[in-house]
């Protein structure tokens, strides 16, 4: 049982959880060496202990291995969290795959691996075009109907594509990358959600690392780490990025906290049904993370952060063009 006093939030209709999630991807991908599989069962332990109820994992994180690491850890309180898994890309193969036996195998399997009755919410990783999304949202309603998934969500999809697929079964969340440097959520997908009732879950709240104020231009990048191949994350694009550091330094320093406490209240200030997603493999940034719950912006900050930080060219893409491919669609 959690046994400090986190905000909940709701997402959707009736999925309560705790206004900070955590993303636990980093412990077995993209980042390089962490560590070991003991250490990280016990951070993620401590998390619930420390009021998380909200953990974000995917077949494809590893792969497979960090559904198995999740579901390990959190067992022993499986009824105290909620749990969120994906299902959608080709593991084995390339591209995406969302076939609806394709998405049945995969919830069975994740089932397993997270030592498991029941996915509490079960996204669409990645839009499939060879599919039809309502024969996708039709497979994730099917498994409502059996008990087997409880929530249906989306990730990085298109706002008309959203739609489509909430006709046919209701739509709990949308995952997208929302932060200071990546605003474009703010165009469709954010009114979109308000307008249907679905809660926004922003993975990379602080950029990759970027918003923690702990990278700069001379940061090197161990090798596996997948910032080595972002164009954001080049030397000079992380000298032109600083800027935004800066801002949010500023607004830390009058609240006494983190640059990355700061970026996270930003989003928690935005609508009452956002809950970010920021992932650790330490302890001292998990601390860190949830303080940013107890930061409460002024609207004087958020006019300062919002209007500072339109002014800021945020340089170089997100993604390596071909995962950019995968995205709104």
């Amino acid at each position: 049982m959690a046994t400090t006093n986190l905000p909940t939030r709701t997402l959707g209709t009736d999925l309560v959880v705790s206004a900070l999630g955590f993303g636990a991807m980093g412990m077995s991908q993209s980042y390089g060496p962490g560590p070991d599989r003991a250490a990280n069962i016990e951070l993620l332990r401590t998390a619930v202990e420390r009021g998380v109820t909200f953990f974000d994992t995917a077949e494809v994180y590893g792969p497979y291995v960090n559904e198995e690491l999740v579901g390990e850890a959190l067992e022993p309180v499986r009824d105290d969290v909620v749990i969120a898994t994906k299902f959608g890309f080709n593991i084995g193969g390339e591209g995406v795959n969302s076939r609806p036996e394709q998405i049945r195998a995969v919830a069975d399997a994740s089932l397993r691996r997270l030592r498991t009755d029941r996915i509490d919410l079960f996204y669409q990783h990645r839009v499939d075009p060879d599919v039809p999304i309502e024969d996708v949202a039709g497979a994730v309603r099917e498994l409502i109907t059996e008990g087997k998934v409880k929530h249906f969500g989306m990730s990085e999809a298109a706002a008309a594509t959203v739609r489509r697929a909430h006709a046919v079964q209701p739509v709990t969340a949308l995952q997208n990358e929302y932060s200071l440097w990546w605003r474009r959520p703010e165009d469709e997908i954010r009114p979109m959600c308000e307008e249907l009732g679905i809660g926004l879950v922003p993975y990379s709240p602080l950029g990759k690392g970027f918003l923690t104020g702990t990278i700069d231009a001379g940061t090197t990048f161990t090798p596996g780490d997948i910032r080595g191949t972002i164009p954001r994350f080049d030397a000079d694009a992380r000298q032109a990025n600083q800027a935004l550091v800066d801002l949010l330094a500023v607004v830390a320093a009058r609240h006494d906290a983190t640059v990355a406490q700061i970026a996270l209240a930003w989003l928690l200030a935005q609508k009452p049904w956002i809950v970010p997603i920021p992932g650790t493999r330490r302890l001292d940034r998990l601390d860190e993370n949830l303080g940013a719950a107890a930061v409460d912006l002024t609207t004087d900050d958020r006019h300062e952060l919002d209007t500072a930080a339109a002014r800021i060219d945020v340089r170089g893409d997100r993604y390596p063009e071909h995962l950019e491919r995968l995205t709104n669609r």
